[in-house]
C-alpha cells in the first residue's frame, strides 16, 4: 500500500493542472537514439506537460500493431534498459517536465526491482505503470516504488468493479491510467460509450488525477475525453505511427499542437 503521508510530486503536479494535461508516449530509441531525442524535443514543442516513456520490449501485450513495430525499431538500433536509462537523463536535464514509464514486468525483473527503481529516481522519473502486473502480485513494485520516492500507477478499465478500483487506487499514487477503449493501444474512431461511467466510479473512490489514454487520437477525441470527466490525456500511437511517415518531426508537433490546444483550451 501506498503510504497517504509520503510525497508525491507527479500527484502534486498533476493535480495543480487538473484538466489540462497532455502526456505523449513514445518508445524510448525509436527509430534511433538520435531521432528519439528530436522526436521528444518536437512534443516538447508541440505542448507536452508530462513525458510518458516505454523501453523497448520483444513481447508487449497490452501494445498494438504501431507501438509493437516501434519496439522493433528501437530494439534493432541497439535499445537497452542501461541505455534508456542515460537516454531519460539527458531529456531531464534538457527539458526538465515530469516523466513516467509504461513498462513490462519482465524487464524489471530482469533489471532487479530495487536496482531498476533507484534507478528510475536516479534520472528523475517519477511515476512507473507495469501494464502486465496484475495488483495482486505488485507489492514488490510498490514497495520499491514508495522507497524510491516513485508513484506506482495502475489501469483501470471499464471492466474494473468498483471495489477494485478503490484497492487499486489505495495502492496507487501519481495517477489513474483509465482506459479509454478496452483493448489494446491504438487509435480508434471514437471513445468508449463507457468512459465516463468509468471515471465517475474512480471520482467516487479516489481524488488521484485521472488520465485517459488508448485510443485517443486527436484534439477533438482528446476534448471528448476531458469533457467525459478526465483530467488529461495518453496519446502514444497516433504520435508513433508518425514516425516513419514524411516529415515526422514536423507530423508529430502539429499532432501534439492539436491535441495540446484542445486540452489547454481553458488556461
Amino acid at each position: 500500500m501506498t503510504d497517504p503521508t509520503r510525497p508525491d510530486p507527479l500527484r502534486a503536479y498533476l493535480a495543480a493542472r487538473k484538466g489540462q494535461i497532455f502526456m505523449p508516449f513514445t518508445v524510448i530509441g525509436d527509430p534511433d537514439t538520435a531521432q528519439s531525442h528530436r522526436i521528444v524535443d518536437a512534443l516538447v514543442a508541440g505542448g507536452a506537460d508530462v513525458l510518458e516513456f516505454g523501453f523497448p520490449f520483444s513481447d508487449p501485450p497490452a501494445d498494438g500493431p504501431v507501438i509493437q513495430a516501434a519496439d522493433t525499431r528501437a530494439l534493432k538500433a541497439g535499445m537497452t534498459p542501461p541505455k534508456a536509462f542515460e537516454f531519460l537523463a539527458a531529456v531531464q536535464e534538457r527539458h526538465g517536465l515530469p516523466m513516467v514509464l509504461l513498462m513490462y514486468w519482465n524487464l524489471i525483473l530482469q533489471y532487479g526491482i530495487d536496482a531498476f527503481y533507484a534507478q528510475c529516481r536516479a534520472v528523475g522519473v517519477q511515476g512507473v505503470l507495469i501494464a502486465d502486473l496484475p495488483l495482486e502480485l505488485a507489492a514488490p513494485a510498490v514497495d520499491a516504488a514508495n522507497k524510491h520516492g516513485v508513484a506506482p500507477v495502475f489501469l483501470a478499465t471499464a471492466l474494473t468493479p468498483t471495489d477494485r478500483l478503490a484497492k487499486l487506487a489505495k495502492a496507487g499514487g501519481g495517477f489513474i491510467y483509465t482506459v479509454a477503449q478496452v483493448g489494446v493501444t491504438g487509435e480508434r474512431t471514437q471513445l468508449a460509450s463507457s468512459l465516463p461511467d468509468t471515471l465517475a466510479r474512480l471520482r467516487s473512490v479516489t481524488d488521484l488525477p485521472l488520465l485517459a489514454g488508448f485510443g485517443i487520437s486527436d484534439g477533438t477525441q482528446a476534448r471528448a475525453a476531458l469533457d467525459a470527466g478526465a483530467d488529461g490525456v495518453i496519446v502514444g500511437s497516433a504520435l508513433v505511427r508518425l514516425i516513419c511517415g514524411p516529415q515526422p518531426l514536423e507530423k508529430i508537433q502539429e499532432l501534439a499542437q492539436d491535441i495540446a490546444t484542445a486540452v489547454h483550451k481553458d488556461t
